[in-house]
């Protein structure tokens, strides 16, 4: 039996991710506005239904590159950092005068991979979410590049917003990219691929046939949105792939858009359970 495809107001604290392609345009190397405000509209529609919502926002590398004068490609460490450190500004700014614009205040969080490795880190984030939640404002979240190394970071968003669900006990997550979901083969490539509306649990053959690379100014892929389904799910929310290059994409995955919903075990595994199904780098 085909399982059903959740409806969207049922959900009472919701985390969005929003990736670098999205929100900056690739032509201009500058933010694309005009999409961002339709998106505004729609956080703001969840937040007066009543809503808890977390964003998680890539682009500050993405921004900051075109300030400094950076190639196009991929970037040195300290260049990344340095790109990072200018981008992240505009990308605050920009955050908080959109949402302002429709009543909402934003609350900047900077988090790296050790806020949620370690427990006293983990709960002191949580509590700073927890309490921004409380006073009804948006935490707009993204990973600290400033002082993260190839070897201590998430290297992507859609795991670390997986990890933002857990932490913030959210029970969905949106990952809004440039794919509308997960097709049994690379659509591409391959005409005969089928959409998969509904994935009750993420098994070894989902996982093998999933792969693809990012575009020049994201790192994650359909395999990263795999291993972010798995931390989620496992952490007690749902999440959804939907393309995020329409306008209003919420609203059309409230309107019954395609989309891949991937479902949560009917029993959520405890708060400290779900810290260490989450962890990526579990420490021997």
């Amino acid at each position: 039996m085909t399982k059903r495809a959740p409806v969207l107001a049922d959900f009472k604290r919701i985390v969005v991710k929003v990736g670098s392609s999205l929100i900056v345009d690739p032509n201009k190397a500058s933010a694309k506005r005009a999409w961002l405000k339709r998106l505004a509209d729609d956080l703001a529609d969840l937040h007066r239904a009543g809503a808890d919502v977390l964003v998680v926002s890539s682009g500050a590398v993405a921004l900051g590159r075109s300030v400094l004068g950076l190639q196009k490609g991929a970037l040195k460490l300290e260049d990344s950092q340095a790109a990072d450190a200018v981008g992240q500004i505009a990308l605050a700014r920009l955050w908080a005068e959109t949402l302002h614009d429709r009543g909402l205040v934003a609350g900047q969080v900077l988090v790296t991979l050790g806020d949620t490795e370690e427990r006293r880190r983990y709960l002191y984030a949580r509590e700073c979410l927890t309490r921004l939640l409380s006073l009804r404002a948006v935490p707009v979240i993204n990973e600290n590049d400033t002082v993260a190394t190839a070897e201590i970071r998430y290297g992507d968003n859609d795991r670390l917003a997986a990890r933002v669900a857990t932490m913030a006990s959210a029970d969905l997550l949106i990952l809004l990219s440039d794919v509308d979901g997960l097709y049994s083969a690379p659509p591409d490539t391959n005409p005969d691929a089928q959409h998969i509306p509904v994935v009750p649990r993420v098994t070894a053959e989902i996982e093998a046939r999933t792969g693809g690379a990012a575009s020049q100014y994201s790192r994650g892929g359909m395999r990263t949105k795999i291993e972010a389904a798995k931390i989620a799910t496992t952490g007690g929310a749902h999440m959804v792939i939907a393309d995020g290059r329409e306008e209003a994409p919420i609203s059309r995955i409230a309107a019954g858009g395609r989309c891949t919903w991937f479902l949560t075990p009917s029993n959520p595994v405890t708060a400290c359970k779900k810290w260490i199904a989450g962890s990526l780098e579990p420490k021997g």
